[in-house]
């Protein structure tokens, strides 16, 4: 049996403006998803998610759920990143998977990428090929392709690596040293949206106001910029202002909503540094940078405003395989 994990992400900065070019920031945080995998007699891929609740059987292209034939689509990312290491491994081998997780799923926090890097570390130490970490993320960005189509690939980069690390577009990762523990308070509204409509519809607007939109997107790439320096230096109180700037920014550009709004504001009047939506909008999460006395007060204050929270902070741990 061999058990590994992988850390959840938020962005911190540049969502939506990094279609157009401007850098974004991602860090990993300290929720992993984990997967256990140990050998089959037979050459069956057996596949369990715990927090889904789906299960089932591939026998090569043949699926056999447990339950219902609609977990299909949930489970063959999954056996993608199985079927990959095998081939790596020139085994044709059977394989039980027994996935767990701490990270919300649907809430753009990366569960899925966190998945399929820890399912490729996992079944690639059970079956003794080894596999760099460029490995993983490629198996894993590959998997994220059958769920999301053209991935940017920021959620198994930050996966594989851990720590935070600046994106731009055409631009390869980028790490960014960060000593600062980032300390955060997630904020859930357990709304579901699409990211795919919401980047279509910020097109729209910005072709039909190009002036006026196109200055909005300078300006957040200006806030990426101005927040590296700012974490560099360990300054939690312009990184909350910059963060309360950013917000304000994508609800000009139409991603956020009232669910998202009451959160963030709910968070900020009881002592967040700053609080902003994280990944797409429409639903989802926030995130709100938090000094730790009053981080028990804020997650609270956001319970109270009707979403669900916990305390998170940066690790620089990326995928590992579990002692």
């Amino acid at each position: 049996m061999v058990v590994a994990s992988a850390p959840a992400k938020v962005i911190l900065f540049g969502e939506h403006f990094v279609v157009y070019g401007e850098p974004a920031i991602a860090i990993a945080i300290d929720k992993r998803a984990y997967a256990e995998a140990t050998l089959r007699k037979d050459k069956l891929i057996y596949i369990n998610s715990v927090n889904l609740g789906v299960s089932g059987f591939f026998k090569g292209r043949h699926f056999q759920p447990e339950k219902d034939k609609a977990t299909l689509d949930k489970l063959v990312p999954i056996k993608n990143s199985v079927t990959k290491v095998l081939g790596k491994a020139n085994e044709t081998i059977g394989v039980n998977l027994d996935i767990q997780s701490d990270i919300p799923a649907s809430a753009g926090l990366g569960s899925s990428a966190a998945v399929a890097v820890s399912t490729t570390a996992a079944v690639g130490y059970l079956v003794g090929v080894k596999l760099s970490k460029e490995d993983v993320f490629e198996i894993a960005l590959d998997a994220e392709r059958l769920i999301h189509g053209t991935p940017s690939g920021i959620d198994p980069a930050i996966s594989t690596y851990g720590g935070a690390i600046i994106f731009q577009k055409g631009k390869d990762f980028k790490p960014l040293d960060v000593k600062l523990s980032i300390p955060l308070v997630v904020g859930n509204t357990n709304l579901e949206r699409s990211t795919g409509e919401l980047v279509a519809a910020v097109r729209r607007m910005r072709d039909y106001y190009p002036s006026i939109v196109g200055e909005i997107i300078k300006i957040g790439g200006e806030i990426a910029l101005r927040a590296i320096e700012a974490l560099k230096r360990g300054d939690l109180k312009v990184l909350g202002e910059l963060l309360n700037i950013n917000h304000a920014l994508l609800s000009v550009i139409g991603v956020s909503n009232e669910a998202l709004d009451h959160l963030i504001y709910a968070a900020r009047n009881s002592g967040a540094c700053g609080a902003k939506l994280t990944g797409g909008g429409g639903g989802g999460c926030i995130i709100a940078l938090t000094e730790d006395s009053r981080i028990k007060k804020v997650i609270a204050a956001i319970e109270r405003a009707g979403g669900t929270a916990f305390q998170a902070r940066k690790t620089d741990e990326g995928v590992r395989v579990e002692p």
